[in-house]
């Protein structure tokens, strides 16, 4: 399947779902927000462990 011949069917798609799919009371800024705290978080963890660089 090529970009071109997918293009038309996953417009229809897009076109056709409802504004946030199945879950809609998922807060996407709520999501993102907690995605980027758990890498933060990760990072952090990863730096005190590496101390000696």
């Amino acid at each position: 399947m090529t970009l071109l011949s997918a293009a038309p069917a996953l417009s229809l798609l897009a076109e056709t779902e409802e504004h946030g799919g199945p879950y809609a009371s998922l807060n996407p800024w709520l999501i993102g927000a907690a995605g980027l705290a758990a890498l933060l978080l990760m990072l952090w963890v990863t730096t005190r462990f590496n101390r000696d660089r």
